[in-house]
């Protein structure tokens, strides 16, 4: 199993308030509705329309491989929510991490566990890593 985590950001809310966000995925529906058209680009915007939430899951278009499906497998209030890929073609586990730093701010950390084997993880480490550390990015631009 390879394990790639991001930088931990420092969030500017409480980890309850990150936690009550991001742990129900059917809010992030009027996160998602509020991104600017043109702040999508052109040519994965089909992609982004097609994002399906619920309260436990996620899926995501996945391409020629078909659509990638997170599910929830762990929610422990409020320091992390783990999502495990169903019917991915690797074993695949996304954890958030959160941990307070004062009343009004928090620390956060993605994690990612992805089985592969070991003569691809050259050529997928990096990719991956750089998905990782824009995972962490992301979380800095949401409003909690």
């Amino acid at each position: 199993m390879a394990t790639y985590k991001s930088d931990e950001v420092r969030l500017k809310a409480s980890a309850e308030s990150v936690f009550a966000k991001l742990g129900n995925f059917e809010s992030l529906k009027e996160l998602l509705a509020q991104v600017p058209a043109d702040q999508i680009p052109a040519d994965k915007k089909e992609m982004f329309d097609s994002i399906k939430l619920t309260d436990d899951s996620i899926e995501l278009p996945g391409g020629p491989i078909g659509s990638l499906l997170l599910k929830v497998v762990e929610r422990t209030a409020p320091s992390r929510i783990t999502l495990k890929g169903e019917g991915t073609p690797v074993p695949l586990q996304l954890q958030l991490d959160l941990k307070p730093v004062d009343e009004s701010s928090c620390l956060a950390q993605a994690v990612i566990d992805l089985e592969i084997p070991a003569m691809l993880r050259p050529m997928i480490s990096g990719p991956m890593q750089k998905m990782t550390d824009q995972f962490g990015s992301v979380l800095r631009s949401i409003p909690f």
